[in-house]
């Protein structure tokens, strides 16, 4: 298992990686798309094997729902792909390592957020258009459920809610960078993506599959005002439980980088503390 400061490093690295990719923008954008849609298969799976038990009042739906919800993070993971959840620890800790900068990560989570909802949209209309999840199926009905569900939680309780998942999404993408074990890696990342689904917590990428499903059948809770009231709340809760829960809250447990003993064969500077870049 890597020790926090390794996470860390590796972390460095990452957010240095997604920061120089944004510079080939229509590349970035595929990626963030592809992250978008891969969510978008897990709200699929749990309506489709979570939405009879849901239809049935089955106090069990909503842990088979959390159970299956996990393949949508593992196949971000496996497969790669650039998802704006995930991104807020990872940019986070980057800018307070000082990796990168604070407007440089700020600009590439808001272009994560564009293509993580285009790919979402274009997702759900290729759902939508197979009829997999009709009006009259059980996945259809949770589905519409659940976009009544949300649009009466007030924004206080979406943003607490946002909080909540992040932190759980986020902890899943952390331990999983110290894991070497990719078994450990999955089983970890299922565990905590089980615990937020059941919970009833918000994730703003699932969230953007779930009401283009609503805007596309014409639902009568599926707004673009209730969208953007959604992604407003929920996304600044997933930036608070990720960026600073998680992100910001292991990058002070770790401490300050301790300094290099200076020698006489030493370049100049190299008495300054340890940063990621020397990698």
């Amino acid at each position: 298992m890597l020790s926090i400061s390794e996470a860390l490093d590796q972390h460095d690295a990452a957010a240095r990686k997604k920061t120089q990719l944004t510079r080939t923008p229509a590349v970035y954008l595929v990626h963030a798309m592809l992250a978008g849609a891969y969510i978008g298969i897990g709200v699929v799976i749990m309506t489709t094997a979570g939405g009879p038990l849901a239809v049935a009042g089955s106090p069990w739906a909503p842990l088979v729902q959390g159970l299956v919800f996990g393949v949508a993070l593992t196949i971000v993971v496996v497969a790669g792909g650039e998802l704006a959840t995930s991104a807020m620890m990872i940019l986070t800790q980057g800018a307070l390592r000082r990796a990168i900068t604070w407007g440089r990560a700020a600009a590439t989570l808001l272009f994560c957020m564009v293509g993580n909802f285009l790919g979402a949209m274009a997702f759900a209309a290729l759902v939508h258009f197979s009829g997999a999840l009709g009006p009259s199926t059980n996945a259809g009905i949770t589905i519409a459920s659940m976009i009544e569900h949300k649009a009466a939680e007030t924004t206080t309780e979406l943003f607490f809610r946002g909080v909540l998942c992040n932190l759980l999404v986020c902890l899943a993408i952390w331990s999983a960078a110290r894991l070497r074990s990719e078994g450990a890696k999955i089983t970890l990342i299922f565990a905590c993506v089980m615990v937020f689904i059941t919970s009833g917590f918000e994730h703003v990428v699932a969230n953007m599959t779930t009401l283009s499903f609503g805007l596309l059948g014409g639902l009568p809770h599926a707004t673009w005002l209730e969208l953007a009231r959604n992604m407003g709340a929920v996304g600044l809760g997933n930036l608070v439980g990720g960026g600073l829960l998680v992100g910001a809250a292991y990058v002070y447990a770790a401490g300050r980088p301790a300094p290099v003993e200076a020698t006489t064969s030493a370049p100049a500077g190299a008495d300054a503390p340890v940063m990621a870049d020397a990698r």
